[in-house]
């Protein structure tokens, strides 16, 4: 086993200890749900197996949704911005992601911003459209979406940074 490969298991179960510990149990005023497990799919390898990538979103999500009793929705907006994110990638990273070239510690902090918004307001959307399954709710759906991903963006940009690999 590789160090790569030791640093993203070591990633996915922080980051589920840390999201079931204590960010599941931060609900301000009903709309703020942080939701930073979904840092292991944003810093997954560029060149992973497409398959395997989908498998360990679908993981991700799913002892997310069994921890919090939620039903599987977790598991299904994984999976949707695993399989998102290549098109998230082209459109932020251009022809540095169709070369394989692009390293999210070595992209700039527009970049890097972009991407994290894209990928959270996906999975945001997604996750709330399950949860409340309901068009008649659509507000509640676009409040939820909007102040949680307000506050999963702020602290996924800081754990982004105070965690930043200096590699080359």
């Amino acid at each position: 086993m590789n160090k790569d490969t030791l640093s993203n298991i070591t990633r996915f179960i922080a980051l589920i200890f840390v999201q079931v510990s204590i960010l599941n149990h931060i609900n301000f005023l009903g709309f703020l749900n942080p939701y930073i497990y979904i840092i292991f799919i944003l810093l997954a390898p560029i060149n992973i197996n497409r398959s395997l990538f989908l498998v360990l979103s679908f993981i991700l999500g799913l002892t997310i949704d069994m921890f919090g009793d939620s039903g599987g929705v977790h598991a299904a907006a994984c999976v949707i911005i695993a399989f998102f994110r290549p098109v998230a990638l082209g459109s932020v990273f251009g022809l540095s992601y169709e070369f394989q070239t692009v390293k999210l510690s070595n992209a700039g902090l527009g970049e890097r911003f972009a991407y994290v918004i894209i990928m959270v307001l996906t999975h945001h959307i997604v996750l709330f459209s399950l949860e409340i399954f309901n068009f008649s709710h659509i507000i509640l759906i676009l409040k939820k979406t909007l102040f949680s991903s307000i506050f999963s963006i702020v602290i996924t940009m800081l754990v982004l940074v105070l965690f930043r690999k200096n590699d080359s």
